[in-house]
Order: structure tokens, then sequence, then C-alpha cells
């Protein structure tokens, strides 16, 4: 099966710099705050994510003049590797590309509560990332639809709230997280 275009244009909550030193920071922060926010929600630390990345914190503030910019960097970062995702398994067979991309999303969904914690909802980037993911994701689910994989009696939004509902309870470890979603998406795999 052949991938299908993605016509979804990239998020861009900053510029990234165009120098390789500068980038390479910008990037490292980026990191280090996304793995903060996983790991202490909105509360994280600026200095802690500056020390994470390697960097002091003035390098954080010519980056990210503002703690706002940091969370909107990071949020649309992480809806711009969703579209890639789904660009990239497109080509896969319907419902692997669907769960694929599912999984993916999942990880996702530890940033976003971070970042809606720090944002209020009147912040543009999130109806951006909306339409940007729905963009992405939707065509992966439609198809699975369309052949009979996955359950016609939903929409996308409701398998979006499915895993969000999922991904928003607290785990043991990433393996049972990994087996409720998997027993989740059997009520979403059409049955024949």
């Amino acid at each position: 099966m052949t991938a299908q275009p993605f016509p979804v244009r990239e998020i861009v909550a900053s510029r990234r710099p165009h120098r390789k030193d500068a980038a390479r920071n910008y990037d490292a922060l980026l990191g280090a705050a996304r793995e903060a926010f996983a790991e202490h929600g909105a509360d994280a630390s600026l200095e802690d994510i500056a020390r994470r990345a390697g960097v002091g914190i003035g390098t954080l503030y010519r980056n990210f003049p503002s703690r706002r910019e940091l969370f909107e960097t990071v949020y649309a970062d992480e809806v711009n590797e969703l579209v890639r995702v789904a660009e990239e398994v497109a080509g896969l067979e319907p419902w692997e590309a669907l769960t694929s991309w599912l999984t993916r999303f999942t990880g996702y969904m530890v940033t976003k509560r971070a970042v809606r914690e720090a944002l209020d909802d009147e912040s543009e980037i999130f109806d951006a990332c909306r339409e940007s993911m729905y963009a992405a994701g939707g065509p992966l689910f439609e198809r699975a639809q369309k052949v009979g994989a996955a359950r016609k009696d939903m929409d996308f939004g409701d398998l979006l709230r499915l895993v969000a509902g999922i991904t928003g309870t607290v785990f043991v470890d990433d393996a049972q997280r990994d087996r409720v979603l998997a027993i989740a998406l059997d009520g979403v795999r059409a049955t024949h």
C-alpha cells in the first residue's frame, strides 16, 4: 500500500537557530523540557531543564524568552512529531498504521497534560495543534474503518478520548499502560 500525502503544515511556536551549536542547544532544551514536564508536570523547574540540557539558564532564556514560549514550543514539537509518524506509517496496513500512530499518541498525551496545566485554553497554539493532529491521524482511522479493521460506530474524536482517558490514569509501569491500551484497542477493532 502506498503512503498517502499529508498536506499538514508544521506548527512553529519558536524559531530554531541556524548556527549548529545554537541549534544543538535548542534541541537539547526541547528534549530536556519534554522529560522534565513528563516527570514534574507544569511545575518543572527551568533551572533543572537547563541543567538537563547541559546549558546555562541564559541560553534557555535566549531561546525561549518566556516559560509560556517553552511550553508552546514543546507542545508544537510533539504534535509535529505525531504528523511525521502519521506520514511514516501511512504505507502500513490500515490497522497497523493506526495502532502505530496511537502508540506514539500516548507519549504525546504526557506532554499535553503538563502543557495544559501551564497554559490556558485561549492559546492559539492549541487550535493549530488540534487541527494538525486531526488532519494527520484522522485519515489513518478512516482508512482502518474503510477496510473493516476498525469499528464504524465511532469517530476519530471518540478514539482520541478513549486513548486520552487511558493515558490519564496512573499505571505501575509502561508495560501495564501498553497492556491496557491493547485491551481498549481490541474494543475498537471491528469483529468479523
